[in-house]
C-alpha cells in the first residue's frame, strides 16, 4: 500500500454515509431503505479509488440511474403492456438495451451509460406475471436514485485528499523509508525496495510536478545503489549516516572520500571492473544528493 492515509478516509467516508442511510431508513420506516443502503454502498465504494474525479464520476453515475428509471417507467407502463409475445417483449427493451450498451464504449461519460444499462433490468423486473404497480415501482426507483445521490453528496462532503498533499504524503513516506535504509543494521532486499517505490510513484497523482517526480526517482536510485555498496564498502556507514541524518553535503563529502579510496586501489586490484562498477554506483548517489539537496535534506538535522 503506497500510503494508507487515502484509503482510511474512503473508509470512513464508506462509515458514514451508509451510517446516515441507515439512520434514515430507522427513523422514516422506508419499506425500501434496504435497497437505498445496498446503492449507497455500491457507488461510494465503486468511485472512492478515483480520488478526484470520484465527485463526478458519482453525480454521472446518479444522472444515468435517474435517466434509466425514466426509460424503464416508459418501458413497463407504455410498452409492455401492449406486447404478448416473446419476440415484442425483446424488441421493446431491446429498444433501450442496445442503444444503451453502444453508448457504454464511449470514453465519456462511460459511468453514465453504464448505470443507464446495468440498472434498467433491476428497475422493470420483468417477470411471467408483470407486476404494474406504480407506487411499487416509484418507490423502489426513488430508493436507488436516494443510494446513489447519497454517495454523490458524500464525496461532496468528505472529498478525497488534494493531489498535492498526496504528491507530498508519497514524497515524505519514501524519504523516511529511505533514511531507515540507511541506518538498518540488516540488509533489505533490492526487490522489495524497488517495488515500494514503484509502487508510490505509480500512486503519485497526473497532477503531481515533474519536480516530485524526479525527487521520487532520485530516493528509488540512491535507495538501490545504497544496497548495492553496502555488500562491498564497510565505510558505507558513516556516509549512510549522514543521508539518514539529513546532511547531503556531509554525505556527499563522505562518498567522495570513498569514492577517491577505491580509486587508488583500481589498478592494483584484480577486479578493476567491479571497482568501476562500484565507482559509478557512488557517482550516482552524489548526483542524486546533489541535484536535489533540498528534498533529501528535508527536516534533517544538517
Amino acid at each position: 500500500m503506497p500510503d494508507w492515509l487515502p484509503a482510511l478516509v474512503n473508509a470512513s467516508r464508506a462509515f458514514v454515509t451508509i451510517g446516515a442511510v441507515e439512520v434514515f431508513w430507522i427513523v422514516t420506516a422506508w419499506p425500501n431503505g434496504a435497497s437505498a443502503i445496498t446503492f449507497t454502498a455500491i457507488a461510494v465504494i465503486l468511485f472512492a479509488p478515483r480520488a478526484d474525479q470520484a465527485y463526478a464520476a458519482a453525480s454521472s453515475f446518479m444522472v444515468g440511474v435517474g435517466l434509466a428509471v425514466v426509460c424503464a417507467a416508459i418501458v413497463e407502463f407504455a410498452g409492455l403492456p401492449s406486447v404478448e409475445t416473446l419476440a415484442g417483449f425483446c424488441i421493446v427493451i431491446g429498444l433501450f438495451l442496445v442503444p444503451a450498451g453502444a453508448l457504454m464504449a464511449q470514453p465519456f461519460p462511460a459511468a453514465m451509460f453504464a448505470a443507464m444499462a446495468g440498472n434498467f433490468v433491476p428497475l422493470l423486473a420483468p417477470a411471467n406475471q408483470m407486476n404494474y404497480d406504480t407506487v411499487q415501482f416509484y418507490n423502489a426507483a426513488a430508493a436507488i436514485v436516494a443510494g446513489c445521490g447519497a454517495a454523490a453528496l458524500s464525496f461532496r462532503l468528505l472529498p478525497p485528499l488534494s493531489p498535492a498533499l498526496r504528491s507530498e504524503r508519497l514524497l515524505a513516506l519514501t524519504l523516511r523509508d529511505l533514511r531507515r535504509l540507511a541506518t538498518a543494521p540488516l540488509r533489505r532486499r533490492r526487490p522489495d525496495w524497488e517495488g515500494r517505490i514503484y509502487s508510490r510513484l505509480a500512486a503519485l497523482p497526473d497532477q503531481a510536478e515533474p519536480l516530485k517526480r524526479a525527487q521520487l526517482l532520485s530516493a528509488l536510485s540512491v535507495g538501490s545503489e545504497i544496497i548495492h555498496l553496502r555488500r562491498i564498502a564497510p565505510q558505507l556507514g558513516l556516509a549512510a549516516e549522514a543521508i539518514a541524518q539529513g546532511n547531503s553535503a556531509a554525505a556527499t563529502e563522505r562518498m567522495t572520500a570513498l569514492d577517491r579510496r577505491l580509486a587508488s586501489r583500481g589498478d592494483a586490484d584484480p577486479h578493476t571492473s567491479l571497482v568501476l562498477r562500484e565507482r559509478g554506483r557512488i557517482l550516482a548517489v552524489t548526483d542524486s544528493l546533489v541535484q536535489h539537496r533540498a528534498y533529501f535534506d528535508t527536516g534533517g538535522s544538517g
